[in-house]
């Protein structure tokens, strides 16, 4: 059955329906997170406990989260995407449900285990949807598209969660967070199945996951993972510590600090759409190259000025947060091409290395003593591995389908 096929089959979801809804799988991750962000700060106080521990709330999510995306993708192959999507749905909401009541942060931090594994299904089966309904062109505008709505997340989700610390404490945010994951439980009921039978892995959960190795001796696949990965070191990095930043380091309100996070976030999300509209077309060798030099410059910015005040370190990381939303559509769309079949294990290994350079980023952020000058640090630093990675994968003989 062709992509076309998969879009017309959805007899409940639709065309319209089914982008909207892997939309918001897409949106789960910036929620998982971003929503309770202007809580951290006083969560430690709360709990009673040190802000290392309230931190490992976000570590141990997104380290699970990678757990979950590596085994829940092959699974998607082996048992369908409808299956995983129930199953995944149904742990993201019922952990969710035990986050806004848990009585220590040692059951919060279990609890967050839970969820970041049920994200994972969620998260995988999306992107492996988008290779199953669409292809060539369309997925990059798809891919921008989706990119795009879910970048409101990001935008919107400190700012909500701000507003909930006016009326309640942490715990409303993971109260939305339950609402969002029962939507997801509901909406993956209606879905209709996309995976083609002739790509539906017969053997057994063991083999099944071991074509995660398979993928991943795809040098051409692995490679343009690792760098285009590289950014969420540093893009995490900022997540963990943003709060700190703005609140502690500069003294802001949360709700003010929500108000600089939501306007990095929502100039990020015209990335996607900025490159299908302008970029679509470009020497993708030297795309990619500019992007990566955008990323070096922004750290060096935010090490010499973004201690001086908010706005110049906002200044400094914008750039950044905007370069790296504009490569996605591209960065995605050429990974998924380098992979014929194991769709479902290839958006495993996409998802997962980025969220474990994303875990590495936000524990190492956490290890410096002046949190701005360690994240600029952070952030050059990816931006020169990045290029020079990215210009010896150019100079190399190793096939890149869509760019050499």
């Amino acid at each position: 059955m062709g992509a076309k096929e998969n879009v017309e089959k959805q007899k409940y979801l639709g065309k319209t329906g089914l982008v909207l809804f892997i939309t918001l799988m897409n949106m789960f991750i910036p929620l998982s997170t971003d929503l309770y962000l202007p809580a951290l700060p006083s969560m430690s106080e709360v709990l009673g406990v040190p802000t290392t521990l309230t931190n490992l709330t976000l570590v141990a999510f997104f380290f699970f989260y990678a757990v979950g995306t590596l085994f829940w993708g092959p699974m998607s192959d082996k048992y369908g995407r409808r299956k995983i999507l129930i199953v995944g749905s149904a742990i993201y909401a019922s952990a969710s449900m035990v986050c806004a009541m848990a009585p220590t942060v040692y059951v919060l931090i279990g609890a967050r285990v839970a969820q970041g594994i049920g994200a994972g299904a969620i998260t995988a089966v999306s992107m492996a949807l988008i290779k199953d309904c669409f292809s060539g062109k369309q997925r990059e505008t798809i891919l921008a598209i989706v990119q795009t709505v879910a970048g409101l997340a990001p935008m919107l989700a400190p700012v909500v969660g701000a507003i909930l610390l006016l009326f309640t404490d942490w715990r409303g945010s993971f109260q939305v967070l339950t609402i969002a994951g029962l939507a997801c439980l509901l909406l993956s009921v209606l879905y209709q199945e996309t995976l083609p039978a002739d790509e539906k892995y017969e053997g057994s959960v063991a083999g099944a996951i071991g074509r995660l190795f398979a993928v991943g001796k795809n040098v051409s696949f692995i490679v343009p993972c690792f760098i285009f990965s590289l950014y969420n070191l540093a893009f995490m990095g900022y997540i963990s510590m943003s709060s700190y930043i703005y609140v502690e380091y500069f003294g802001l309100s949360e709700q003010v600090y929500s108000y600089f996070f939501a306007a990095n976030a929502g100039l990020s999300m015209l990335g996607p759409m900025l490159y299908v509209r302008f970029l679509t077309n470009a020497n993708k060798k030297k795309f990619a190259l500019c992007c990566f030099t955008v990323y070096a410059i922004c750290g060096a910015v935010i090490v010499l000025a973004g201690g001086l005040s908010p706005f110049l370190f906002w200044l400094g990381f914008m750039p950044f947060s905007l370069a790296g939303t504009v490569t996605r559509p591209f960065s995605t769309n050429i990974m998924l091409e380098q992979q014929e079949g194991d769709t479902g294990s290839a958006s495993s290994l996409i998802s997962g290395v980025a969220t474990v350079f994303g875990s590495i980023g936000m524990m190492a952020a956490s290890m410096f003593s002046n949190a701005v000058m360690g994240l600029g640090t952070i952030i050059c630093v990816t931006g020169i591995v990045s290029f020079i990675g990215w210009a010896l994968l150019m100079k190399s003989s190793l096939p890149l389908r869509g760019v050499k």
